[in-house]
This record gives structure tokens, C-alpha cells and sequence, in this order.
């Protein structure tokens, strides 16, 4: 008869004995991978299961995309196809409104942000349209607004002049161009790659810090050109210094103030009693909302034209050639109509040199400033953005861009908020607002030529002062966690005596470190059970349904349950409940963070302090002789008569781990485990320790687990008295609702039938009957499945174990692990004295069935 093995699994055997690689490894038994030589859950009483481990054959596929996958993700990159088929005259008019208001503020934003970034300010109107048009393409969020804005903005500015400074052949418009091309290319490839999850490491304290630091160091900036605080044209000191130096030197400077600050501070006043004014009609008037809304928005463009009407009537005699130089106060001057520095960027390896450390800054502020406004009015708006999506669509936008003389743009805060209350419908919006920033281009450059720039100061002002992270915000992050807040303030401190760069690195390199802090000092805790009932007024709920009325008998398995919880209560837990470890010598440890090589080590030398703390070595007789005794562990009397003193503590029995909170572990993690097994071992020869593991959520860990021996008893228990282990599996009804109802009846019949037999002298399914569980006798196993089967006839439903026959130490959670740990602990010793014990038993349906 010719083998059935394939040939491939023979060359494969073949090749692994030469090596010395030991395929049975997960199996050292050799024994049936299901009873592996104990008496376990028979298969016969109930639908067996047997856990199959995962392969790495079945991980390559499961990352290996399908044709179906690749189709998905070809589609995902143009979000409108999904929704633009369905558009109708009700979302146009939303649009309509809320396109023509951005369009109205981001015209005259656009132009003063242009000066924060040293450009002419044409070139913000090239980036507000660019920005708006293409956007809609790729978009995931229908609130957000892609062009300048100012913190980008400032940034740019210091890239230009620094370069300026190193290069002034390179004009400045050339190095913002090509930074829009490096940034955007940066970020659409890491949307392209789907690594929109990085912008999660940047934590909300960062950003805040980041906002806040960066709005005053911006405002701070502005105050001079507000004031007119200039000499020959220009400001006397470098409003790009550290913000201390430019409030100092601002102060300084108070008695150059000029005209402008006339035009500036009642600019910067009107437009927030203007705000004040329509949110306080707002209120007062709930039913002209939207008509004082609407008009509050527009209160940008108001004060811009206001304002430059009154230039033009100073100046109105003055030849427009000369005016700009000859007027009492700055204004803006020529701006060239249409897009006169359209044209392919300069890219060259001159060019990028010049900006190149400040490239990692630029990206790391068009995600942050994107991500975060995207993602917040999404939460508010009910609907959810794709972050990897949002990024190839500000990197579309920031390569296509400069192509129109565009430079390094991203979503504004301040106008994604107004176009989200002004009722946008849908991304194609921001299309509507493209029409309006063209028009501007071409149609109203001959108005622009009076802006006053104090004025323009006073907008950037106003704009940034809503960055501010509110004091009352501050104290909700200290009420949340302290440790965050003073990341805060040292973002915030850093930006405001160094500069926007260094507070962005150092906020995100401390919350960062905060977080490595917390992964590598990760506690973990013991856990002890308290038995409680739920209660609702006086009344006891039975099995905790309040459903349900109290039990008329006081069955105490539906009236409590048992928890486990911290024992030294560190989880605010009310002190005076006692809890203690569940059984002598049995401990129940949970991993708090996780559990890989960063914290494996700092977790296990507190579980191993512990554990001897508490219980004493099994052989007092151990070191018989002083010399016996190992050096690290010299005792506290030189004669070592201390050890033969009477000593009153538990030995160690079993430690059952709580992986509740463990997703992964990695070869580091699995080996410390191995070593405090083989420690622990040692202290409790020449018995063996049980390692217990409840509520493992993922395969992966528990075949690393299973690599490692744990999960069953292995041959060398038997060998060392853990001979006779008790299996403890849940089971559930897989019946169905049906069968559930039908269940409960039959048990409550089934209970009858039991007292009846106790009134008569018969048996009914006895502790002796469960406890021969794990007797090695074929007479016990046979009297135990007679019973099980009896009480499955009460049940008439199937049921089945919820987890694999062949890990009988994998437990579905912590309370079936601790009846197995105490169970298997008094078979292989005498029962010590503590707290009360706990019976084997059968998990049906989520209710213990104590036996």
C-alpha cells in the first residue's frame, strides 16, 4: 500500500533531522494531542474541539491581497465616485452657501498669510485656490478647507529668509514651490502606503501645545506691523526671533508707533466686538441663527474692505505708482493680475539643499494641523474620515500646486469651523470657493492694492488667537493627566523662547518618552476574588439580570458571582473589601500594558518578589548546611538555624496569568517566562508549579505559548508528583434561543428529579463523581461521563467546549482557571488551611454548575 505522505512533507522531515530541528516540539509527549495521556473531557459527552495552531502559511494570506482587495483599494483613492453619483439640489444649495462664505474669508486670510511666509501676496491667493479645488478629488471629510494658514505659513517664512540668507540668488517663491513639491510627495506616499495611523503617535497634548505656542509666537510677530513700528520702510528688529524677544523689543519700540496702529488696533477691535456682538444675537435670537452667523462670518471681509476704502480715500490723490510708498501708512501695493508664476518648480539639488534639515518639520506640521482638524469635526459631525485617504489628498494638492505658484498648504482650522456651521453638504463645496478665489485673481487685484497691512496684521491676529488652548481646557488635561500637562506647557514655554520648530520636536519627542516610560514601568497586579451579589434597592437580582426577581430559594449560584480585583486595591476599589489570593499558594497576576521584551523583565521580577514573599520554599531541608546555601542568598544567621525554624506560609501551587490586556509576545517575553518558570521550579521542588492562562485573545500568542511548553502538563510533572491533574473546560449551549428556553426548563426539572433522588437515597451527580475527573482510572471516567451525559439529557441541547481539548491550561477566564489550579493543587497535596475552596465544575451557558 503506497504511503499517503506527500513528497514534500517527507524532503521536509528528512531535512529537519539532519539539522536537528525538532518538529514535535509542541508535543514532547508524543502522546494523543488531545488527552495526552490524562483523563480530560471526554469527547464523547459533548462536540469535541481541538485548537489548530496558525502557520505562517495562513498569515501570508491573510496579508496577501486579493483581486477583489486591490479593486477596493484602486476605488478608495477617489472617495467621489462613491457619493457624487447621488448628488441632488439640496446638497448643491448647502454648498452654494457654505462655498461662497469660505470663499469670503479665505481671500483676504489668504493674502496676510502670504506675508507670514516672506512671499508676495498673490501667492497665498494661488495656494487658497489650488488648495480648494483639488481637494475634493480625494476627500474623506466634507467640513475641511486645504490653503495657507498660519502656523505652515511662519514656518515656510523662516525656510525663505533663512535661505535668503545662504543663497539670495534662489528667489523665495522658487524655495517655497519646491517645499510644497518635497512635502507633498512625503505625504502622499505615506497616504499611498496606507500609513495614516502614524498621526496617532502625536498626541492631543501636542498638538495643543503646538497651537498655543504657535498662535502667540505668530501674534507676537504681528504686533510690530500692527503698530506701524518701523523705520525707513521696514521694522527695526526681526519679528522671526524668539517670542520674547519680539514682545520685548515690541515694548521697545512703543514710541516709533506710527498711523498704522490707528488702522491696526481698531481693526483687531472692531472685528471682535463684531463677534461679540452676532454670537451674543445668536443667543438672544435662536431664530435668526443662521442670518447672524452668516454675517458674523463675513466680518473678515468687512473690515478688509472698510478699511481699504479708507486707504483709498487718503491716498486717492497720490499717482498709484508712488502711492504705496508715499502713503502715511503701509499698504499692500501692485498685485499682479491671473497667475503670473504659473510654470513647472525648480528642483535641483541647489534648491533642496537650502531646506532640506527643515523638511521633517514642514511634514509633520501639514499632518498634524490636517489630521487633527479632519478627525475632530468628523467626530462632531457623525461621520468618519480615512486618515491614509486625507493625506494622499493634501499631497495631491501640495505637488500640484506649485505648478500655479503655490507653496506648502493644509487644513485650516478656523475655516473648516465656519464652513461646518455655515451647513456644508458634501467635499464638492470646496469647488464653489475655487469660482470665488478666481474671480478674486482676476477681477480684484485693483482693490487689493490699497489694503492697509496693519489691517491684514489685525486678521492674522484675530485668527490665531482661537489656537489658543482656553485655561479651562488646561485644567480638564490636568483633571485627565497631570504628567501631559506639563508636556504642555514645555511645548509651549520652548516655542515661545526658541521657536515653532523646536517646541513641535519637543512636545512629540516627551509625550513619546512618556509613553515608552509607561510601556517599560508597566505594573502588573494581583488579583484576589470577592464574592459579590448585585443589588437593586433591597431587592438581590438573580444571575445579576434585573430582569429577573430575586432567587425564591437563595440558590447562591444565582445569587452572586465572583470578581477578582486588585489586592492592595490600587484600582480605587473600596479598601475595606477583603482581598486575598484566592488559595494558598495559588496567585492570579494581570498584565496591566501589554507584555513584550520592554516590560517582560520589570513585570516577572515583581511577580517573582512577590510569589517568595509570600509563600515559603516547599523543601524546608533544602540547605541542610550553611555552605549548601547560594551566595546570593545567604539568609540572616551565620549558623542557618533560621531555616529550620517553624515557618508557617503556604507553598507555592500554581500562578495563573491574566493576558486579558496582551495581544502579542515576542521571543524576549516568552523566554523570561521560561526562566521564571524554571526558577520557580527550583523553589517549589520537588513539586512543579501550574501556569494557568486565562483570557489569551489572539492564536499567535498562544502558540508562542504553546512553543514554550506551556498550555498541558508536560512528561516531567508526572515525574515529580503532578501525576493527577483535574481539567476544568467550559462549555456552551450551541443550540440556539430555542434551546436555551428549553434548557432552563429541562434544568429546572432536572433539579426536581435531584431532590426527589435525595429524599429517596439515589445518587445524583456527586463531588466524588466530578472529582474523579483526572483520576487515571477508566472506572472513574466512565462513572463521570454516565453522569455528564445524565445531566446533558436534562439540558436536551448540544453543547460544546468553548476552547481546544488539547490546552487544558488555556482557560476561557479566570474563574474556570482557578477552579483548575485549586482543583489540581489538592489533588497533589494535602489541603492547607485558608480561605474557602472552590469546587470543580462545569461552565454551561455562562452559569457555573457547582457539582
Amino acid at each position: 500500500m503506497a504511503s499517503s505522505v506527500p513528497m514534500s512533507t517527507k524532503v521536509g522531515h528528512g531535512l529537519a533531522k539532519v539539522l536537528g530541528i525538532k518538529l514535535d516540539y509542541r508535543n514532547p509527549t508524543g502522546a494523543d494531542p488531545v488527552t495526552r495521556g490524562e483523563s480530560t473531557y471526554s469527547i464523547e459527552t459533548a462536540d469535541s474541539y481541538t485548537e489548530a495552531e496558525p502557520t505562517s502559511l495562513e498569515w501570508l494570506q491573510s496579508i496577501t491581497p486579493t483581486g477583489s482587495d486591490c479593486l477596493h483599494y484602486v476605488k478608495s483613492l477617489f472617495p467621489f465616485v462613491h457619493w457624487l453619483p447621488f448628488y441632488n439640489t439640496t446638497w448643491l444649495a448647502g454648498d452654494l452657501v457654505a462655498g461662497i462664505t469660505i470663499g469670503a474669508v479665505v481671500v483676504p486670510q489668504g493674502m496676510a498669510y502670504a506675508q507670514l511666509a516672506a512671499l508676495p501676496v498673490e501667492f497665498g491667493l494661488y495656494s487658497s485656490f489650488m488648495g480648494v479645488l483639488i481637494y475634493w478629488f480625494f476627500a474623506t471629510s466634507k467640513d475641511i478647507t486645504i490653503g495657507p494658514v498660519a502656523v505652515m505659513s511662519t514656518v515656510t517664512g523662516n525656510i525663505v529668509l533663512a535661505a535668503a540668507k545662504a543663497d539670495p540668488s534662489v528667489p523665495g517663491h522658487v524655495i517655497a514651490s519646491a517645499l510644497a513639491v518635497i512635502v507633498g510627495g512625503v505625504t502622499c506616499g505615506l497616504g499611498l502606503l496606507r500609513l495614516g495611523w502614524l498621526t496617532d503617535f502625536i498626541s492631543l497634548a501636542s498638538i495643543s501645545a503646538y497651537m498655543t505656542g504657535s498662535a502667540i509666537s505668530i501674534a507676537a510677530g504681528q504686533v510690530p506691523t500692527m503698530l506701524g513700528q518701523r523705520v525707513k520702510g521696514k521694522t527695526p528688529f526681526d519679528t522671526r526671533a524668539p517670542t520674547y524677544k519680539v514682545i520685548i523689543n515690541t515694548l521697545k519700540y512703543l514710541p516709533d508707533t506710527r498711523i498704522d496702529a490707528a488702522l491696526g488696533l481698531t481693526a483687531l477691535a472692531m472685528l471682535y466686538i463684531i463677534r461679540f456682538v452676532f454670537n451674543t444675537l445668536v443667543k438672544r435670537q435662536p431664530a435668526r441663527r443662521k442670518l447672524w452667523f452668516f454675517l458674523n462670518t463675513l466680518r473678515t471681509a468687512f473690515v478688509i474692505l472698510l478699511y481699504t476704502l479708507i486707504a483709498w480715500a487718503v491716498n486717492r490723490h497720490l499717482n498709484k505708482k508712488v502711492a504705496s510708498k508715499l502713503s502715511h501708512f503701509a499698504i499692500l501695493g501692485h498685485v499682479p493680475r491671473g497667475f503670473q508664476d504659473a510654470g513647472v518648480p525648480v528642483m535641483n539639488k541647489r534648491v533642496i539643499d537650502l531646506f532640506v534639515s527643515q523638511i521633517p518639520v514642514s511634514v509633520i506640521v501639514v499632518l498634524i494641523e490636517h489630521i487633527s482638524i479632519a478627525k475632530s469635526f468628523g467626530r462632531v459631525n457623525n461621520y468618519t474620515i480615512n486618515p491614509s485617504q486625507e493625506l494622499i489628498a493634501i499631497g495631491v494638492t501640495n505637488l500640484l500646486a506649485p505648478f500655479l505658484g503655490g507653496y506648502p498648504a493644509t487644513g485650516s482650522f478656523s475655516r473648516t469651523a465656519i464652513k461646518s456651521k455655515a451647513g456644508v453638504r458634501t467635499p464638492l463645496a470646496g469647488l464653489i470657493t475655487a469660482i470665488v478665489v478666481l474671480i478674486a485673481i482676476y477681477a480684484l487685484p485693483a482693490v487689493f492694492y490699497y489694503i492697509p497691512k496693519a489691517a491684514l496684521a489685525a486678521v492674522i491676529i484675530h485668527a490665531v488667537g482661537d489656537l489658543i488652548t482656553p485655561p479651562n481646557v488646561v485644567y480638564q488635561f490636568w483633571r485627565i493627566s497631570p504628567l501631559e500637562v506639563i508636556i504642555f506647557f514645555a511645548g509651549v514655554f520652548v516655542t515661545v523662547f526658541s521657536s515653532i520648530e523646536d517646541g513641535i520636536y519637543t512636545t512629540i519627542c516627551t509625550s513619546l518618552a512618556l509613553f515608552l516610560w509607561r510601556v517599560f514601568k508597566a505594573k502588573g497586579r494581583f488579583l484576589g476574588r470577592v464574592k459579590v451579589h448585585s443589588v437593586v434597592g433591597d431587592h438581590v437580582l438573580q444571575g445579576g439580570d434585573p430582569k429577573h426577581a430575586p432567587a425564591p430559594d437563595n440558590d447562591p449560584d444565582t445569587s452572586y458571582r465572583n470578581i477578582y480585583i486588585p489586592i492592595e486595591h490600587e484600582d480605587g476599589s473600596n479598601p475595606e473589601v477583603q482581598a486575598e489570593h484566592p488559595y494558598p499558594g495559588v496567585f492570579i497576576y494581570r498584565f496591566s500594558e501589554g507584555y513584550n521584551y520592554p516590560n517582560a523583565n520589570h513585570y516577572l521580577d515583581t511577580m517573582v518578589e512577590e510569589v517568595m514573599r509570600v509563600c515559603k520554599r516547599t523543601n524546608a531541608a533544602s540547605f541542610p548546611r550553611l555552605g549548601d546555601r547560594p551566595w546570593n542568598n545567604p539568609g540572616t544567621s551565620r549558623s542557618g538555624k533560621e531555616e529550620r525554624a517553624e515557618d508557617h506560609r503556604p507553598t507555592l501551587k500554581a500562578i495563573i496569568l491574566d493576558f486579558s490586556s496582551v495581544n502579542n509576545v515576542d521571543i524576549t517575553s516568552v523566554q523570561h517566562l521560561i526562566d521564571v518558570r524554571n526558577q520557580l521550579d527550583r523553589y517549589s521542588q520537588p513539586e512543579r508549579v501550574q501556569w494557568h492562562f486565562a483570557c489569551i485573545n489572539n492564536r499567535w500568542t498562544k502558540r508562542a505559548l504553546v512553543s514554550a511548553g506551556f498550555g498541558y502538563p508536560s512528561p516531567d510533572d508526572q515525574d515529580t508528583g503532578f501525576h493527577a491533574w483535574k481539567p476544568v473546560f467550559s462549555v456552551a449551549n450551541i443550540g440556539g434561543a430555542a434551546a436555551d428556553a428549553e434548557a432552563a426548563a429541562n434544568r429546572r426539572e432536572m433539579k426536581l428529579h435531584q431532590q426527589r433522588d435525595v429524599e429517596t437515597g439515589r445518587n445524583g451527580v456527586s463531588q466524588r463523581d466530578v472529582d474523579s475527573i483526572g483520576e487515571d482510572s477508566d472506572q472513574s471516567r466512565a462513572s463521570f461521563e454516565k453522569q455528564l451525559r445524565t445531566y446533558k439529557s436534562g439540558q436536551s441541547a448540544r453543547i460544546a467546549v468553548v476552547q481546544g481539548l488539547n490546552r487544558p491550561f488555556f482557560h476561557i477566564d479566570l474563574t474556570s482557571a482557578l477552579q483548575s489550579a485549586i482543583s489540581t493543587s489538592e489533588l497533589s497535596g494535602p489541603k492547607p488551611e485558608g480561605p474557602p475552596e472552590t469546587s470543580a465544575a462545569v461552565v454551561v451557558e455562562d452559569e457555573v454548575v457547582k457539582t
